[in-house]
């Protein structure tokens, strides 16, 4: 029976980019906020847009650390 190299479940292929270029975040950003991520967010975290949906959702109108959010977390800052 002849060798054949099976790839591992849940490998990742070598030809992706990566991760957190495919999330969308710096890695500057990634640094300071797994340093600092309990003090930061209180509540809901992702896309400022992701807040944004899952607080019409759960009916909220505010949600603490949404301009984090934004700066950290979505691919597109302002």
């Amino acid at each position: 029976m002849a060798d054949v190299a099976l790839k591992p479940i849940g490998a990742i292929s070598q030809n992706m980019p990566p991760i957190l270029e495919r999330l969308g975040i710096s890695a500057k950003y990634w640094f300071y906020l797994n340093r600092n991520f309990e003090s930061r967010f209180k509540g809901l975290v992702g896309s400022a847009e992701a807040v944004r949906q899952a607080c019409i959702q759960l009916n909220k109108r505010w949600v603490h650390g949404i301009g984090d959010c934004q700066r950290f977390l979505s691919a597109n800052p302002s």
